[in-house]
């Protein structure tokens, strides 16, 4: 899922991110848009589709890892999560019950509950309390749902315990108990290695329902989506194609590529040849290059296309996969590409 934090994806337009993407769902924060302009504000004007003209699905965020993000600014209690705005330093507080409040007032077709995420790394003791508190949340959370009008419909609780395998099986299957429509792995990219996170899936994926989706939230690099799915997920987030775009790192089939480098100065090429985004399609590395290191608006929109466009191709190309019986052949020819370019 493309991730659009304050109801856009950083330097696209919502019909470049269905003309030349077809991106099918994205991810909105609720901390953010409830702070600006107000999940009030946005429920008067029609809710997000209608607000920000994106007539495709959207999934929420609850704010919890905001909490974890911007600890310096909050305060989490077994009430819930006491912060101050990054904004203006206005004191607020979410609840299970307020977060299911304000992202029914986006309108998200995908809902999180609120949880507790914690750092890395921590103790077993503190991770089973968290876990603990993140398990409370999530049957307030459901409870609350279940007496407001539309039902309990599109609500994901999330599966905490930190870097504890028997903590993530453990919250797993009590989660379970709540009948969702999905299942969301949370509390992974904070810090730890990436074998780490794998394992935590590993741990957590085997004690969730087969037939509901199964959601990472938070990850990954292009060579990590196959092995995530490969552990039995379906679902994926990160705003590392968005961001690193910007930040001139762009993502091929040949491994990545930094544009600020001298050698593209004068290459005509495509940014990746295999790839038939419209960045690759009408300009080149040396274009793309010269925009870059001019500070153009323009090398910000044509980077975010491929890089995403380059995520989008990868779990396109993992379902058809899939289809085809042919999964474990893509995932040994995945795992010999390049991660840099030589």
């Amino acid at each position: 899922m493309p991730v659009g934090t304050q109801g856009t994806v950083k330097g696209l337009t919502q019909r470049q991110l269905v003309e030349d993407l077809d991106a099918r769902i994205l991810l909105g924060n609720t901390y953010h848009l409830y702070l600006r302009p107000g999940h009030e504000t946005v429920r008067k004007l029609g809710g997000l589709h209608r607000f920000m003209n994106w007539d495709r699905a959207i999934l929420t965020d609850s704010g919890g890892f905001q909490a974890f993000s911007l600890s310096s600014l909050t305060k989490v209690n077994d009430q819930g999560v006491v912060f101050h705005s990054h904004l203006n330093g206005d004191r607020h507080l979410f609840t299970p019950a307020s977060t299911v409040d304000v992202q029914r007032a986006l309108g998200s077709d995908i809902m999180m509950v609120l949880d507790e995420c914690l750092a890395y790394p921590s103790g077993h003791g503190a991770a089973e309390k968290s876990m603990e508190r993140t398990l409370r949340w999530a049957r307030e959370s459901f409870t609350h749902l279940e007496k407001v009008p539309g039902g309990r419909g599109g609500l994901f609780p999330i599966v905490q315990g930190s870097m504890y395998g028997d903590l993530r099986r453990e919250c797993a299957r009590r989660l379970v108990e709540l009948e969702a429509d999905g299942y969301a792995i949370g509390g992974l990219s904070v810090g730890e290695p990436r074998e780490l996170s794998m394992q935590m899936v590993e741990a957590s994926v085997p004690e969730l329902p087969r037939d509901k989706p199964r959601y990472v939230m938070g990850v990954g690099t292009p060579e990590e989506l196959p092995e995530y799915v490969a552990r039995g997920t379906d679902m994926m987030d990160c705003v590392m194609p968005s961001r690193n775009a910007r930040n001139g790192c762009l993502f091929t089939s040949r491994g990545k590529l930094i544009i600020k480098h001298a050698r593209y100065k004068e290459d005509s090429g495509p940014v990746d040849p295999e790839c038939g985004c419209v960045t690759c399609r009408q300009y080149s590395r040396a274009y793309l290059r010269h925009l870059f290191q001019a500070g153009e608006m323009l090398y910000c929109t044509l980077a975010t296309i491929h890089n995403l466009r380059r995520y989008l191709d990868i779990m396109r190309q993992i379902r058809q996969a899939i289809l085809l019986g042919s999964y474990p052949s893509y995932l040994v020819a995945a795992r010999s590409l390049p991660v840099e370019m030589v």
